[in-house]
């Protein structure tokens, strides 16, 4: 799947969401989604299920951080913790 395809399966309540203009964070959301398939053949090998957890982690909160560093107040915070 490629992101233009990936963008049709989102769901409106994410879509809508003002967060969803930022272009990082639908790159963020797109690379969970397809981290995941990767995660999921790294779990499936028992040395590598540390590596899979991290990796989903880190991934995962890429998107998280866009999210927590908008919610702030005043536009120099957010660029500060952006």
């Amino acid at each position: 799947m490629n992101y233009d395809e990936w963008v049709k399966t989102v769901p409106e309540a994410i879509t809508q969401d003002t967060l969803w203009r930022i272009e990082a964070y639908r790159l963020a959301m797109f690379l969970a989604d397809v981290a995941w398939r990767d995660v999921t053949k790294l779990m499936s090998d028992r040395r590598t299920l540390g590596l899979s957890d991290q990796l989903y982690r880190s991934i995962g909160s890429i998107s998280a951080n866009l999210a927590e560093g908008y919610s702030r107040n005043t536009g120099r915070d957010r660029a500060r913790f952006l």
